[in-house]
């Protein structure tokens, strides 16, 4: 299939379904025609990615009757309806049946070309909001859990979502605080092995005199010290997932244990000859590079290809600023359900703060400083306390510099997405990833009338 919007037009006439054809496909519209109303539902189906265009006086079924036909099979899907014989009980009955529009020969193509184009954009918002749902409903909404609108973790939910039905390992790179084990826990989660243990092992926080016995574990008697039997947790992670975080700190000794164990299925505690099988999916993150430390003989290089089957990195929050103000959101409602405090947005200065910092510590950081905010403790303390709104001109709300740049910029983006989904508001909150609440009070904030948005009638 091509890219184009598609347009199922169905006319008794000829000339009517040639001479329109050639106006849509002119239009970059790929057409396909039918002559009768049974005719064209027998290749409709609810994931048609496109539109029907029928005219009301038919042979056999009209037009009206094939709009309940179609909204049978989808309701979502936009029928438009054309008639030389209408008026406006018949426009109006229409409508009330959930026609999309209604447009009376003798039209001009742009009138029918500009309809289509705005039902395309709504049936492609419908079909991609669907894929989504379809991909997540085997394990939960993964938006609710990597809070973000941008492109980069967009991508990052998409690669997880790609990686979460299989059981190869994933290397997961990324800054302190950027959220490595959370990645984890959706890899978890969303999968097959989500009703088995998700066992977690901070590398760099085992000593390494413990840690083949932290992992292996022992048989009663194979040290002093160890009056009972103890199950490893590679032993315990059996079925489910082993996440072990800074994994650059491992023991080179204990590498080469842990490389046997993935490659062979089986280990042995300590103080026994005896094998047991293990299957569980290893996830492993760090903030090193791997491959550099490998070269350097700091980390094998057998264990890096092992691990590094498939690899996702997660981008700082420096570099994805536009997400700060729905991730600020999102952590200060957390915090204020948590404390039962009354969750006060912040000002445009706060905002600004947060926007500008470069946040080493990453969404870690961001979660505590929004913790702090509605525990009124002084949010923006340390690093955070010095910086100001930028200098320069100022908005008609008195925000300055970067705050008004950040405002303006959410503006258009409301705009755009309310212009995208013609003034709905429910399209739009799903576009933008915004409860109703918080979209209603961003539009009262920047004069947003959605009005204008709203298809011009036909």
């Amino acid at each position: 299939m091509s890219g184009k919007p598609q347009v199922l037009f169905v006319d008794d006439e000829k000339a009517v379904r040639l001479s329109v054809r050639q106006w849509l496909e002119l239009a970059d519209f790929e057409v396909e025609l039918q002559e009768t109303a049974p005719a064209a539902l027998q290749g409709l189906s609810a994931d048609f990615p496109g539109i029907v265009v029928s005219d009301v006086k038919l042979p056999q079924m009209d037009g009206l009757q094939l709009l309940e036909r179609v909204r049978a099979i989808d309701p979502d899907l936009p029928v438009v309806l054309i008639t030389g014989h209408g008026d406006i009980a018949m426009a109006v009955d229409a409508m009330r049946r959930g026609a999309y529009d209604f447009i009376e020969k003798p039209f001009s193509p742009d009138r029918l070309v500009e309809s289509l184009r705005r039902a395309a954009d709504k049936r492609r918002l419908v079909l991609e909001n669907r894929r989504l749902q379809l991909r997540l409903s085997s394990g939960g909404d993964i938006a609710g859990r990597l809070i973000g609108t941008g492109s980069a973790i967009e991508q990052l939910r998409r690669d997880i979502l790609d990686l979460v039905p299989t059981s190869v390992p994933v290397l997961v790179h990324g800054e302190t605080g950027a959220g490595k084990e959370l990645v984890a826990r959706c890899l978890h989660d969303l999968g097959g092995r989500a009703a088995h243990p998700f066992v977690a092992i901070n590398c760099a926080a085992v000593p390494e005199a413990l840690f083949e016995g932290e992992l292996m574990g022992y048989e009663r008697g194979a040290f002093t010290g160890a009056a009972e039997r103890r199950i490893g947790r590679l032993e315990y992670a059996h079925r489910g997932t082993l996440f072990l975080d800074e994994i650059e700190s491992m023991p080179l000794a204990l590498q080469a244990k842990l490389l046997r164990v993935l490659q062979d299925k089986v280990i042995e505690r300590l103080g026994s000859n005896r094998s047991i099988a293990v299957d569980f999916r290893v996830v492993a993150a760090t903030k090193a590079d791997l491959r550099a430390a490998a070269a350097a003989g700091r980390f094998r290089e057998d264990l890096y290809y092992r691990l590094n089957v498939a690899e996702l990195a997660l981008p700082p929050l420096r570099e994805r600023r536009e997400d700060i103000p729905l991730l600020f959101q999102h952590f200060a409602h957390e915090a204020a359900r948590l404390h039962d405090r009354e969750m006060l947005p912040p000002d445009d200065t706060t905002m600004t703060a947060l926007q500008s910092y470069d946040w080493p510590g990453n969404v870690r950081e961001l979660r505590n400083v929004a913790e702090r905010h509605v525990l009124g403790l002084k949010a923006l303390s340390g690093p955070l306390a010095g910086l100001a709104p930028a200098a320069g001109e100022t908005d008609e709300g008195g925000r300055s510099g970067l705050a008004a740049s950040v405002a303006a910029y959410e503006k258009s983006c409301i705009e755009a997405a309310l212009a995208d989904c013609q003034g709905d508001v429910r399209l739009t909150m799903e576009r933008l990833g915004l409860p109703r609440r918080t979209l209603n009070e961003k539009m009262e904030r920047y004069g947003i009338d959605r009005r204008r948005f709203l298809p011009e009638p036909g």
